[in-house]
């Protein structure tokens, strides 16, 4: 069975919600302390605790700043009455550029550098639409706070650690009315979660409550996070989790994720294709890498004759629909094709599960894969196999056969204990 992560938003959604919900689900405090250790910035400390809203449980992440004071959290300087020159008590006006920096610097994996850097990316586009600018001149205010980069980084780095790469989002819960900002007092949806909504096919839902449940940055974590709005036909719960928010509102803010499986089943993806005759093998290499990053599914080039018989490759990227905009744009940027064809399509694909075995060296991970229960296969994951190659220098086929037969040794058992019982 393939595992998922799905975020509800029934109740709104924010940085500090989703960071809370994710470790609630399990993701390791410890890696996420380390990485925010290492933050080229100063002046926040981060508190996790368990809390209660509406009675019910749930994880509570906050950033404490040691200087100034957090409006998004300050229900006064939101919708009272509070002074013009509260509006102007900012901790930290910063550029894209200067955000991307910090996070290059921090201790966190790849794929956690490129979560929070596209999930800004969405931020700056956005802000740059609502405010007529050149994306690399926005400033960002309360978005570029500590506060709000401490979230942004909180949330990649958890979903990393999960290692859940699929992502539904349900329909975002918004309210209505006026929110004060660092502009004035805007309508609710702000322009910044509109124009991210609009940008990344996300769903608003309009509700008939007075305030603002939608964050700019719950919004564009969720455009970044999403690889679909759609939840399987039947699903299975694994785990859950209960992420709170601070704001004082009619709803509880209470962001639930919940860790599920569901069978094989067919879905939706798209193929993307261009012929490259004039890039070096080294560029292409590279494309490879920061389509991958990007979440493709699968990429791979061929050879091809093209017109007046020119030597050139056929590139061809598989990627979930949401992802297509995102494909798109890393091949315009880093090839020199003037053109991609793409078209969606039905895949059906086995259902998969990862387990922890035990072999004769040691530790491994099996992938095992079925079809409605039946032709059942068992891959050895090539990190594991690798892993015990140079522990054990042993060679690279003996060792995958070994972890290959432990891993249908231990289904085996598995499914005979369970017989046993029922």
């Amino acid at each position: 069975m393939e595992s998922m992560l799905y975020l509800e938003c029934y109740s709104g959604i924010s940085g500090d919600m989703v960071v809370a919900a994710l470790l609630d689900l399990g993701a390791d405090q410890e890696v996420l302390m380390k990485a925010l250790r290492s933050l080229s910035v100063q002046g926040f400390a981060v508190k996790i605790s368990r809390v209660k809203k509406s009675g019910l449980e749930a994880c509570d992440f906050a950033v404490t700043l040691t200087e100034g004071q957090n409006h998004d959290h300050d229900m006064e300087y939101l919708y009272g009455t509070a002074k013009e020159e509260v509006q102007q008590q900012v901790h930290g006006h910063r550029h894209l550029a200067e955000i991307m920096a910090i996070i290059d610097k921090a201790a966190m994996s790849d794929r956690a550098k490129e979560i929070a850097g596209r999930t800004f990316t969405i931020l700056a586009e956005a802000e740059a639409q609502a405010h007529g600018l050149p994306v690399e001149e926005v400033h960002f205010h309360e978005v570029g706070a500590i506060d709000s980069i401490v979230d942004i980084i909180a949330a990649a780095v958890c979903l990393d650690n999960l290692n859940l790469p699929q992502v539904i989002v349900s329909e975002l819960y918004d309210g209505q009315g006026f929110v004060r900002c660092q502009h004035g007092v805007i309508p609710v949806p702000v322009p910044a979660v509109a124009n991210i909504a609009a940008n990344n096919n996300l769903t608003l839902h309009i509700n008939n409550l007075q305030g603002e449940y939608v964050t700019p940055t719950g919004a564009a974590l969720a455009a970044a996070m999403k690889t679909s709005n759609k939840l399987p036909t039947e699903f299975s719960i694994v785990k859950i989790g209960m992420g709170a928010g601070k704001r004082k509102t009619a709803l509880p803010g209470l962001l639930r994720a919940m860790i599920i499986t569901a069978e094989a089943d067919e879905q939706r993806i798209c193929k993307l294709e261009c012929n490259i005759d004039d890039c070096s093998g080294e560029t292409l290499g590279y494309t490879m890498d920061k389509l991958f990053e990007a979440g493709a599914k699968d990429v791979h080039f061929q050879p091809v004759y093209m017109k007046k018989n020119r030597p050139g490759y056929l590139l061809t990227v598989i990627c979930s629909p949401n992802a297509l905009e995102r494909m798109k744009e890393v091949i315009f940027r880093e090839t020199t094709t003037i053109g991609v064809r793409h078209t969606e399509m039905a895949m059906t694909m086995m259902s998969c599960q990862r387990v922890a075995i035990t072999t004769i060296y040691g530790p491994a991970t099996v992938k095992i894969c079925d079809y409605q229960g039946r032709e059942r296969k068992f891959y050895p994951e090539y990190d594991s196999v690798t892993k015990i190659c140079k522990e054990c220098q042993r060679p690279y086929d003996e060792v995958y056969r070994i972890i290959q037969k432990a891993g249908e040794e231990s289904f085996k058992l598995h499914s005979a204990g369970e017989i046993t019982n029922d």
